[in-house]
């Protein structure tokens, strides 16, 4: 579902995020906070205070749908950024949705 086929983008919104926030308040927060448009086919995530919730709005083609998780245990390590706002990779919302902190991962690309 949110991390299936295809290759999105993924904005994350670094920002604390009440999280009682729907479907239209959150697009709002995308087009404001992001200076993205909510129906691009991209993810955005957004965290709570205590960062032990995450919300992500997605733009399915025919509406918007919702992934909620919030952790029994632990928080959220988000990656370290100067601004509010940065993307990730895929792998790197996985690795967050895992508790796997990007940060600390070496990158490295097969150059051919």
């Amino acid at each position: 579902m949110i991390l299936g086929p295809g290759n999105p983008r993924v904005f994350l919104y670094r920002g604390a995020t009440d999280l009682r926030r729907g479907f239209d308040r959150l697009a709002a927060m995308v087009e404001s906070l992001l200076a993205q448009d909510p129906r691009s086919g991209a993810l955005f995530v957004f965290v709570n205070r205590r960062r032990d919730r995450v919300k992500i709005l997605a733009f399915e083609g025919d509406g918007y749908s919702i992934y909620y998780k919030r952790l029994e245990i632990g928080v959220y390590r988000l990656p370290e950024a100067a601004a509010d706002r940065v993307e990730v990779s895929r792998a790197e919302l996985a690795m967050l949705l895992e508790g796997i902190v990007p940060r600390q991962l070496d990158r490295r690309y097969n150059r051919t």
